[in-house]
């Protein structure tokens, strides 16, 4: 029997292991219909965060809906060794201990970081087992475990060798702190006061200068040119003249490029190749040096002078004091300007000129832009608007810059002598050979994670049976970073996209909007809001609470909510637990059944239907929202009242049936309540709820006259009870039947049996009608003013409520577009509001 009290701790404590140790969450059944996710992979650098918990609660409902439905459900595990995050972790932890990471040999550095690894995989284990995540264990990938690295290797040698991977020197998002190269996709962009500083270019040979405005003195010890537009007339006769670059005091050339746009300031540029860049392809177009002004910790070098030694920011000020008390600073114009910013550190990033290897991206972007024309071949996005960003992604890409200064990564499999260059999944033989010390963008692995996480490059029995997968579920903001990535090598390498669907939901807020982030100190640890209130009512709150691609508000307060809603569960199965003792299979039946009985059945499949079209979806919300309003409403409020004057064999049986329905439709959302509870119940078909069949829509068990008639008989009885405390109607009032419709069961619903009367009295009467319920109330009562205001208020409400439906269900294209079930809810609705109307004008 249930205890008295829900206690989520009690309810949640040892079930897990025990799902996993009865390979619950493994079955590889051959004999099954396939269906795979991979999980987006956490990085290894310490506790989830809230958004992973919505992210893998949202997984965990598909996994547990579809393997209900008899699917061979599939959920592969693993984390991501996420390079600069983590190397940042484990040199922070070095540093703590005294030691200087970079005066380490690189594998003992290495042997730090595997166990990082191992300590904070526990850890994230752990998680995933208070998150309650039924996911295949003996299957988990690491991005960095040996078959991943062969997968990675393979990879890059490929595309090497189609042309498609190679090594150059080009301007890159460089990290002065993490000291290694970034994406584009890395980096932030951030409002910041910043300057133009408006300098004096003198012309050779004249007493006259040129005005070029920069935000980045800094760099014009890297100036190898200063460029106007060959259209505009000012300068035309400069064109192939020589500026005295300031402070250095050495010529460069004035050169006309269409880069200079006349519209804008004076229409005169400086051109500093290595260090911007639109600068170096002017640069590359007109064969000038590219000289690098900073060493890779952002200080200046022995190009910048005087200056060397300075940062960035040291070497602004002390130039600018100079160029002022050289006279060559007109002026100094403030201004607030979008800089990038490294994602991971957060410092500002520079660009910088340097050698790395980049993916050639215009053919494998191409692909994806056909393959997304093609219905049956395309990613599907839900929504489908986050369809755009890929694509536009896609059109506008430019080549990737996959090399990273890190020792924590998949390491380049390229090796040098002299200027050889040898690019294998093996070292080369003989001597000499000095394999690149750089690793990989942690995306380049990530973006093989679909197939390589079956096995690929080996056709293995995962790869062929699950491939492409099923659905991704990733929030947004990772679409460049990582969906992009994963459909253009998925294409190229597989030849089918990576995944069918891909589900895209927002990012987590605190309740006033805020990003949640650690300077507001604002985030919340989902592992305290499940100490506090459960598992089960954060999976709910989390996957109910917002529509796909929205984002979601975090608020304690609806957590409660959702705890409360678990209790009110707890509750009403105590209820149906402690009348259905006797019920076994020679009593289990459903061929008496009263209209109540035939009413919840209607309600059950019709709530069965409408969730499972969701469901199927994935529009958890919606599927929230109708499960809450039958369980609350339909079953708790009202059919286990009704049951309670008429607790028959077939009663008995209807509640087991809806109670077992109920917590197969609520189990993916809820795993740890509906396992304890379905556990109690009699006539199990299962040995577990996460095995046991989804409910199916069942025609046979729909009663429509039933189902109408009791709406009228719930619709009469709140209004009976609306009207009596508005009111405040005292119990001796006396009612009069209006009809000859049988009121035994709703008299002795309302406790009315004793005082029917069967003459109207003279004292105040209202008239309580829904269809064919019609009754009048008598009580004595002085009519106030502040009663008829009262009244007056509420004939207002209706007529405009009633005004606002009539005109909703007069809109063609609603009628046609929204549900059935929610166009016939308003038309019943106004149906309703229409009758109360009449009573209140009739009273």
């Amino acid at each position: 029997m249930l205890d008295k009290k829900y206690n989520h701790k009690i309810v949640e404590e040892g079930k897990y292991n025990n799902w996993k140790e009865k390979g619950y969450f493994e079955s590889f059944d051959k004999k099954r219909l396939p269906f795979c996710i991979v999980i987006p992979p956490p990085n290894v650098t310490g506790k989830l965060h809230l958004g992973h918990a919505w992210d893998t609660a949202l997984q965990d409902i598909i996994i547990r809906f579809k393997r209900m439905q008899g699917y061979d459900a599939f959920w592969l595990p693993g984390m991501d060794h996420a390079g600069i995050a983590t190397q940042a972790k484990i040199d922070a932890k070095l540093k703590s201990e005294g030691i200087n990471p970079r005066e380490m040999d690189r594998e003992k550095w290495l042997e730090e970081a595997w166990k990082w690894k191992h300590e904070y995989a526990e850890n994230i284990h752990n998680q995933w087992a208070k998150l309650g995540l039924s996911l295949a264990y003996s299957k988990e990938r690491f991005t960095l475990d040996e078959g991943l690295n062969q997968a990675v290797n393979e990879v890059f040698v490929r595309l090497y060798n189609e042309g498609l991977i190679y090594r150059g020197e080009r301007i890159i998002n460089w990290d002065p702190q993490a000291m290694t190269a970034l994406s584009n996709e890395e980096v932030i962009y951030k409002d910041v006061k910043g300057a133009f500083y408006h300098l004096k270019y003198f012309i050779e040979g004249t007493d006259k200068y040129l005005e070029v405005a920069t935000t980045r003195p800094e760099t014009l010890f890297g100036d190898t040119a200063v460029a106007v537009n060959p259209k505009d007339e000012r300068y035309k006769d400069l064109i192939g003249k020589n500026v005295i670059l300031p402070i250095v005091n050495k010529l460069i050339p004035i050169i006309a490029d269409y880069h200079a746009d006349p519209e804008f300031g004076t229409g005169v540029v400086k051109i500093t190749p290595a260090h911007d860049p639109n600068d170096y392809e002017v640069g590359m177009r007109h064969n000038l040096e590219k000289i690098v002004v900073m060493n890779p910790d952002a200080t200046m070098n022995a190009n910048a002078g005087k200056y060397e030694g300075m940062t960035r920011e040291e070497c602004r000020e002390a130039l600018v004091k100079d160029l002022q008390a050289a006279d060559l600073l007109i002026e100094i114009e403030e201004i607030t300007h979008n800089v990038g910013h490294s994602e991971r550190t957060d410092v500002m990033v520079e660009p910088y000129l340097s050698k790395q290897w980049f993916v050639k991206m215009r053919p494998l972007a191409d692909r994806v832009l056909e393959t997304q024309q093609d219905k049956k071949a395309k990613v599907n996005f839900v929504p489908e608007r986050f369809e755009k960003i890929m694509n536009h992604w896609m059109e506008i890409t430019y080549d990737w810059c996959i090399s990273r200064q890190l020792w924590w990564g998949h390491r380049i499999p390229a090796w040098y002598k002299g200027d050889e260059i040898y690019v294998g999944k093996t070292a080369p033989e003989g001597e000499g050979w000095v394999q690149d010390e750089d690793v990989l963008d942690t995306w380049f692995s990530s973006a093989l994670w679909p197939f390589s996480t079956l096995g690929w490059p080996n056709n293995t029995e995962l790869l062929e049976r699950y491939y492409p997968t099923n659905v991704l579920v990733t929030g947004y903001d990772i679409i460049p970073f990582w969906v992009n990535r994963m459909t253009f090598q998925g294409l190229h390498f597989l030849d089918k996209r990576p995944f069918k669907d891909c589900l895209i939901h927002g990012l987590i807020r605190d309740n006033q909007g805020r990003k949640m982030s650690k300077s507001l100190g604002n985030g919340v640890d989902p592992m305290d809001v499940i100490e506090s209130y459960g598992n089960d009512a954060l999976r709910y709150f989390l996957t109910t609470s917002s529509a796909p691609g929205m984002d979601l508000r975090y608020d304690e307060e609806k957590v409660k909510s959702s705890w409360n809603f678990i209790n009110k569960l707890w509750n009403a199965s105590r209820f149906v637990l402690l009348n259905i003792e006797d019920l076994d299979k020679q009593n289990y039946r459903l061929d008496n059944l009263n209209i109540y009985d035939k009413w919840i059945l209607t309600r059950m499949n019709e709530t069965i239907d409408v969730v499972t079209k969701h469901m199927e979806k994935y529009e958890f919300n919606v599927v929230g929202t109708e499960l809450y309003s039958f369980i609350w409403n339909d079953f708790c409020d009202s059919y286990i009242e009704f049951a309670k004057y008429n607790m028959n064999d077939s009663t008995k049986s209807v509640l087991l049936r809806v109670l077992k329905t109920i917590l197969k439709l609520l189990h993916p959302f809820m795993p740890y309540v509906t396992d304890e509870l379905y556990d109690k119940l009699p006539l199990k078909n299962s040995e577990n709820i996460m095995i046991s069949s989804y409910p199916k829509y069942d025609k046979e068990f729909i009663f429509n006259d039933a189902k109408k008639e009791v709406d009228d008989i719930i619709n009469f009885i709140t209004l009976f009870r609306n009207i009596k405390a508005e009111n405040n109607i005292t119990k001796d009032y006396k009612v009069c039947l209006n009809n000859d419709y049988d009121y035994s069961f709703v008299a002795k619903m309302l406790k009315f049996e004793d005082k029917i009367i069967s003459e109207k009295e003279t004292k105040k009467e209202y008239i309580v009608k829904v269809n064919n319920l019609n009754i009048s109330i008598f009580f004595e009562k002085e009519i106030t003013k502040e009663d008829e205001e009262i009244l007056a208020k509420q004939i207002e409400s209706l007529k405009m409520s009633i005004e606002r439906r009539k005109n909703l269900l007069a809109n063609e294209n609603y009628v046609s577009k929204a549900p059935s079930n929610l166009v016939e809810q308003e038309r019943q609705k106004l149906a309703e509001e229409i009758e109360n109307l009449e009573a209140l004008l009739n009273n």
